[in-house]
């Protein structure tokens, strides 16, 4: 059955046999010529789209429109499958079994809608595009199975087996006999080879063109594809370079030569060859007997000697651009080598592979920046050849060198990246920021095919894109980004934040209240939610709309959802000490922060946090007593100790100076119900003061830390025994 072995298949639809190491040893065993036998199957490669760019757009594809002889009823199993795919589109293994289903059930409806439904999501799964086609072939609709390449190719252009896929079901359909049949093929192989010729695994490709013109006759046009193939770097380069020798000796020169080269290698080893003759005419003429000359070569023919010399000096040239050629491959081996998975799969890369990609688009980077005037040393070269690991290995290049590096080579190893590391945000990132200094359009372009096709469920892409279109003047599209996410990934709260934050940058104040006032009165249903973005709103009220009083109802409000908030006591509590003083209003907030269910060590902060106020505020003495003894009783009603809960001390008996120089004698019991609560710095205000806007942009918790309270020096004495010291704590001595 057709899905026999289908579990053993990878993410592109292959057999795991078809993989780098497979595939590398199967291409250096089979011939060309059997390559194109088997390829009339399902073994194809590279199709071609007849206007592909060494550029690709892969976001551009679309999905062939429904066909009008849809077979009617479903399998039976497939509405299940359907659904179980549709309702998790990120797991693979249930696409997996609903094209595996399909497939056995040799239902052509079935199979369209679920191949379109799949590649919509996974189009870098070069496989299942061989497989639809080959649907549509064998249906006997060959237009279709074109289109579906052709869309393939528009998402992978750099699949050189999707495009020999293409090329054989051209072959296979189209009626040769027709003039025009040629020279389409001819026009899809060049696509191909502009797309796809630059890979490092391009082989067989090129090998697929040029047995191609051999059996067409094109003698000459089956030479140049070899000649420009000496150029490129691949892995079987040396190959290429034996098969143009060969082709070279076993036809005259001016069969396999271009007319220009011919003519002109022809001239010169004909004066090099006459100018020898007559050198040598001259050493013989004195042993020539009287009258007897030397045998003339007949007009218009090339003799056998002259053939050979024009041979050489071909080979003499081509050997120039074979060893620049052969010094690319010998620093792009390792890198190449190194890399195990060139191919997309759902299952993750280890660290080694990443940085094996890493270290690749680093050197072809530095390659491309290098100055080709700046020598390299030998036996730095030398050096990096021998080393084992991964690394840049500089080669000395001749001038001159036929390989050139371009940003085209660049670009096509990102591409080649983006293929096997498509689900890693980091490489659209960096392969983003390398192209927005030349081109924002194409910075876009692989922001769209990132968020909208391969990532769609990572937020950290979604928000950088908006921050792209942002710092380039488009609000409209950064806006539609983060709303787009937003509907993705419902109830994420650093989306709404960064939507607000969009709106204040712009000027849009208002907006920016009503999408946190909006984003509050959605998630009542979640207290923690709920209060994280009450406190939003709260400082964007206060600090930006300088409205305390707004402020200050947001709290509240949020309060009445979540009494037992620490948070929002303490916000409010920020909120009432950094505006005008109002006793009052701290009061209040401390008294209504003392009933709530806080933990102990947070009720103390608040009474702490009164007293405070009160020592920095109150009009008379009698006020700052009374808190003090409040406080003091609190602290005896939880637990805690004088100066044990305050200095954490360790010692029982020890012994702390105060400013004036007086010994106090500390106690540090502390019991074992009574967290330490150090009260030695004041904490830091949330709402109304600059410190809490310094905190980390998404940390929830962060912003609100248990602070320690500072030292406030000695304040004199109040008529008890000894002075306050507030160094030692708020206590006079026992």
């Amino acid at each position: 059955m057709a899905a026999e072995g289908y579990e053993e298949m990878s993410g592109n639809g292959e057999l795991e046999e078809s993989s780098a190491s497979a595939m590398e040893a199967s291409e250096m065993a089979a011939s060309p010529r059997a390559e194109m036998a088997e390829m009339s199957e399902e073994n194809g490669s590279p199709a071609v789209a007849p206007e592909a760019s060494v550029r690709p757009n892969p976001v551009s594809f679309s999905m062939p429109p429904p066909a009008e002889d849809d077979e009617g009823e479903m399998p039976a199993d497939f509405e299940r499958l359907w659904k179980a795919a549709h309702d998790n589109p990120q797991d693979f293994t249930g696409w997996t079994d609903l094209l595996q289903y399909c497939e056995q059930e040799s239902h052509i409806t079935a199979s369209r809608r679920a191949l379109e439904a799949f590649l919509t999501r996974y189009p870098l799964c070069y496989g299942y595009w061989k497989k639809f086609a080959d649907l549509e072939r064998r249906a006997g609709f060959n237009n279709k199975a074109e289109e579906v390449c052709v869309q393939g190719l528009q998402a992978i252009p750099l699949s050189v087996d999707l495009w020999i896929h293409y090329i054989n079901l051209l072959l296979g359909t189209l009626d040769m006999n027709l003039p025009e049949s040629p020279s389409r093929i001819r026009s899809v192989f060049e696509d191909a080879v502009v797309a796809a010729g630059l890979d490092f695994h391009s082989d067989r490709l090129w090998d697929l063109y040029v047995e191609w013109e051999k059996e067409q006759g094109n003698m000459k046009k089956a030479v140049a594809v070899l000649d420009r193939v000496l150029k490129v770097p691949t892995q079987l380069y040396n190959t290429h370079y034996d098969k143009f020798k060969d082709q070279l000796n076993a036809q005259e020169p001016k069969e396999v030569l271009s007319t220009e080269e011919y003519e002109e290698l022809r001239t010169l080893c004909r004066q090099t060859q006459k100018a020898e003759r007559a050198e040598q005419a001259q050493v013989e003429g004195e042993e020539r007997p009287p009258g007897e000359e030397e045998p003339a070569t007949p007009e218009g023919t090339d003799s056998e000697e002259l053939m050979q010399k024009i041979r050489e000096q071909v080979l003499l040239r081509r050997d120039k651009v074979y060893q620049d050629n052969e010094g690319e491959v010998r620093k792009r081996w390792h890198f190449e080598d190194a890399i195990k998975r060139p191919y997309f799969h759902v299952k993750p890369l280890d660290r080694l592979q990443l940085r094996a990609w890493h270290s690749y688009l680093d050197w072809e980077v530095a390659e491309l920046n290098k100055d080709p005037k700046d020598p390299q040393d030998p036996q730095q070269d030398q050096a990096a050849t021998e080393e084992p690991e991964v690394t840049a290995q500089p080669q000395v290049e001749s001038e001159g060198a036929a390989v050139a590096h371009d940003d085209t080579r660049v670009r096509i190893l990102f591409e080649r990246c983006l293929i096997a590391c498509a689900l890693y945000e980091e490489f659209w990132i960096r392969y983003n920021q390398y192209l927005e200094s030349q081109s924002v359009d194409e910075a876009r372009a692989v922001f769209k095919r990132a968020c909208e096709i391969h990532l769609a469920y990572r937020p950290n892409i979604h928000m950088q894109w908006a921050t792209f279109e942002e710092r380039h003047g488009d609000l409209t599209e950064a806006r539609r980004v983060l709303e787009a996410l937003e509907k993705t990934l419902p109830g994420l709260a650093v989306v709404r934040l960064r939507r607000a934050a969009l709106e204040r940058r712009a000027g849009l104040l208002d907006q920016s209240e009503a999408l946190l006032r909006e984003a509050v009165d959605e998630s009542k249903e979640n207290p923690s939610l709920h209060a994280f973005f009450s406190i939003k709103l709260a400082r964007l009220l206060l600090k930006l709309g300088r409205n305390p009083s707004r402020a200050r109802r947001v709290l509240q409000e949020a309060l009445e959802i979540s009494p037992d908030n620490d948070k929002l006591h303490l916000n409010l509590l920020e909120l009432e000490v950094s505006g005008d003083p109002s006793a009052e209003a701290v009061q209040e907030c401390v008294t209504r922060a003392l009933a709530a269910a806080l933990a102990p060590h947070t009720k103390i902060l608040f009474s702490q946090r009164r007293l405070q106020f009160a020592e920095d505020y109150s009009n008379s003495i009698a006020s700052v007593l009374s808190v003090y003894e409040e406080h003091q009783q609190l602290l005896k009603e939880l637990g805690g100790t004088k100066r044990g809960a305050e200095n954490g001390d360790e010692d029982s008996e020890k012994m702390s100076k105060s400013d004036d120089g007086s010994a106090v004698a500390v106690s540090a019991e502390v019991p074992a119900t009574m967290a330490h609560v150090p009260i030695t710095t004041p904490p830091p205000p949330v709402i109304g003061s600059d410190a809490s806007s310094q905190a980390a942009y998404g940390g929830y918790s962060s912003w609100y830390q248990q602070p320690q309270y500072g030292s406030y020096g000695s304040y004199g004495s109040y008529g008890y025994q000894n002075t306050w010291n507030y160094n030692q704590g708020y206590y006079p001595p026992s």
